[in-house]
């Protein structure tokens, strides 16, 4: 298995992200057992033959795709600022990072998230074992050193950042549907965190003292 992901890594970078991006949107859009390599080959203008020489078969490529997007969110979680103790701030600030991964990892969240759901035996217990920890540790770093004390006493905490997440989870959606018509993405950034701060103000009316 080594030797075959070597010849993978040996491909220029830009290769890499063609069929890793074809693979990941596949397996997005059909799950894993429906997923087809004669897709994911087409869409990554190479041969089957080659596909097979880089992953010995499609359970092969799934692996090295979660092996690959655990490297992307643990980056992504090292962005995140743990000094910072406003919930809404490390919310927004969260949100911010995700769309620039986003652009620069395309559908790897969304890979993840799929993989969570993913019923089959084939790789099931994979996912249990790589994928799941990653997200309780994410859990963790999301929320750590955040100062509770902000909200008002009457507040149901665990409820009310259940609202936070709906709305920026709707309102990230929303951004990454808007962030492949900008060129800039600093100019994009600036317009997404001010629109979010209208958001953010309405909520905070609501929960904070």
């Amino acid at each position: 298995m080594i030797i075959i992901y070597s010849m993978f890594n040996n491909l220029n970078s830009e290769k890499q992200a063609e069929i890793i991006n074809a693979a990941i949107k596949e397996f997005v859009n059909n799950g894993y057992e429906k997923a087809s390599t004669n897709e994911i080959v087409k869409k990554a203008n190479i041969s089957k033959g080659s596909l097979f020489n880089y992953f010995n078969n499609k359970r092969d490529l799934y692996l090295y795709l979660i092996e690959h997007s655990i490297q992307v969110i643990e980056k992504f979680y090292e962005q995140i600022d743990v000094s910072e103790t406003d919930l809404f701030k490390r919310i927004e600030d969260i949100g911010l990072q995700k769309l620039y991964f986003h652009q620069k990892f395309p559908h790897v969240f969304d890979f993840l998230a799929s993989s969570i759901q993913e019923e089959s035996a084939e790789v099931r217990d994979a996912i249990k074992q790589k994928v799941n920890p990653v997200y309780d540790e994410g859990t963790d770093k999301i929320y750590e050193n955040i100062d509770y004390s902000k909200f008002r006493e009457d507040i149901d905490i665990e409820k009310a950042i259940e609202i936070m997440n709906w709305t920026m989870f709707g309102f990230g959606e929303k951004g990454l549907k808007q962030i492949n018509s900008f060129e800039n993405i600093s100019e994009f950034g600036d317009l997404y965190l001010r629109e979010w701060k209208r958001y953010a103000e309405i909520l905070k009316y609501s929960f904070y003292k």
